[in-house]
């Protein structure tokens, strides 16, 4: 039987990288996403080229009555055909002071980064105890370990994520559920985009003298996580470019 992921947030960057590398792999996906349009590309092109199934489900992370709906469309063999999860969706909203923050920005990236990533663990992780298998796969951040100037809220939605899946390794231990954390530093994807408000040159100007990751590095680096014998487990792994020692600490030519 081939392997089925749930990769969350799949439209673009580290989703859509690691859809890629999982197709290539032979794996079937369940594929999420809040712009439908680009979901259905990703589908189309990833089947054009390979002999998998891909099931879509559209809806915003951010409400938990949505993701529900969504999950509940699945019927329940697939469900049962799931043996991992990777929670990549994600952003961040701005970059200000803690004093001038926008309250939407705040509510964005808590929403999404925190709230989200714990609501389709919640539907999904019973289907993977029944199982007694599974392996969650959740895409943190270096900001997770450590805090920057105007980070504020983004680096705490990432503490928070990190804080999960230390806490998800324990309680799902007796299950058979491994859970890895994985922390990127500077990687060029749509991250600064969004966070900038769709600003292209101050989005630009963020990666300027020096190499950043890619979406394809961070997603290979999930594959690694997922493809351990099955007596190995990655906790945690954090990967920044060379030119990054720590989130503070940069290179730049």
């Amino acid at each position: 039987m081939k392997q089925t992921a749930l990769i969350t947030g799949a439209t673009a960057g580290i989703g859509k990288a690691t859809a890629e590398l999982l197709a290539k792999q032979g794996w079937n996906l369940i594929l999420t996403g809040r712009r439908l349009e680009r979901l259905e590309q990703v589908k189309s092109a990833l089947q054009n080229q390979y002999d998998i199934q891909i099931d879509l489900l559209h809806f915003d992370i951010r409400d938990f009555k949505a993701c529900e709906n969504a999950w509940n469309t699945l019927n329940s063999e697939l469900k049962s055909q799931i043996s991992v999860l990777i929670n990549n969706a994600g952003l961040a909203a701005g970059r200000s002071p803690i004093d001038e923050g926008n309250i939407e920005d705040w509510d964005t990236m808590i929403d999404t980064n925190v709230k989200g990533l714990l609501y389709i663990t919640r539907l999904v992780v019973p289907t993977m105890r029944e199982q007694k298998r599974g392996h969650i796969v959740n895409i943190a951040s270096i900001a997770g370990k450590e805090v920057y100037q105007n980070g504020n809220v983004y680096c705490a939605s990432k503490h928070a994520v990190d804080a999960l899946s230390r806490s998800m390794r324990i309680d799902l231990l007796p299950h058979n559920i491994k859970v890895t954390n994985i922390a990127p530093g500077a990687a060029e994807t749509e991250f600064s985009l969004v966070r900038l408000k769709g600003d292209e040159a101050a989005a630009k100007a963020v990666y300027e003298g020096f190499e950043p990751l890619t979406a394809e590095d961070i997603a290979e680096t999930v594959w690694f996580a997922l493809n351990r014998p099955a007596h190995v487990n990655i906790n945690d792994l954090v990967i920044v470019p060379a030119a990054q020692a720590n989130v503070t600490n940069l290179v730049r030519k």
